[in-house]
């Protein structure tokens, strides 16, 4: 796939309505096209073998069969499609079982388009990236994956020699702490040097995300400590 290919959308929603609301931001985003809408699991699931659409934006509540059954049936019978979930069920099983169940993105009802505009667009990057060579080094996985997350923390792109995955790590690890951390434990923690912690936790802290908080104990010089600002709140 080129960036200039279309991809096929085959929508799955059972109420009329949502239906051309969802088709019409579908294909406000170019490059994307809906080529069939079906009303129910069992309707979807024939038109999914015929038509072999690229990407199945799926709602849950359905009739004949619901979406959980309908995703669970791709899988049985290997069809091959990938899966957006747009659904007003917001219970934590059922998301469980979505994504265990391979759904790229849920988007829970109801949505903005600018939600809808991220989860297209983040695959059109999966797709082109995935398909243009046949090996992709770890690097360009990380950043394929957690390149949303990172970007949504600092909402700019990073500086040469900082990486999404190291980044998103180090985010997260402060987060869950119970207190501030220097930066030789969060090395220790990630598994990185001392001086590459320092690195992302001085970029972290520029950009809002976390404060630091320099402890001074009885002897020596102060020792610079990290705390995550949801924390704080």
């Amino acid at each position: 796939m080129t960036c200039k290919e279309e991809i096929k959308v085959l929508l799955i929603e059972d109420d009329p309505m949502v239906q051309e609301v969802n088709r019409e931001f579908i294909e406000s985003i170019k490059g994307f096209r809906v080529v069939a809408v079906a009303s129910n699991g069992e309707e979807g699931i024939r038109l999914l073998k015929e038509l072999s659409p690229d990407l199945v934006v799926l709602d849950i509540y359905m009739p004949k069969k619901d979406g959980i059954k309908t995703l669970q049936e791709f899988r049985k019978q290997k069809l091959e499609a990938d899966v957006i979930v747009v659904s007003a069920a917001k219970d934590s099983e059922t998301i469980k079982l979505m994504l265990q169940n391979g759904a790229m993105d849920y988007i829970i009802k109801p949505f903005k388009i600018q939600r809808i505009q991220r989860a297209l667009e983040k695959y059109r990057k999966y797709r082109t990236s995935l398909n243009a060579s046949e090996v992709i080094s770890q690097e360009q996985l990380d950043l394929l994956i957690y390149s949303e997350h990172s970007k949504k923390i600092t909402g700019k792109n990073l500086p040469k020699g900082l990486n999404e995955f190291t980044l998103n790590e180090i985010t997260m690890y402060v987060q869950n702490q119970d207190g501030p951390r220097s930066a030789e434990e969060v090395a220790g923690a990630i598994g990185i040097a001392r001086v590459t912690a320092r690195r992302y936790l001085d970029y972290l802290e520029k950009s809002g995300g976390i404060t630091l908080d320099v402890q001074y104990g009885g002897v020596g010089r102060p020792i610079n400590r990290y705390v995550s600002n949801q924390q704080k709140k």
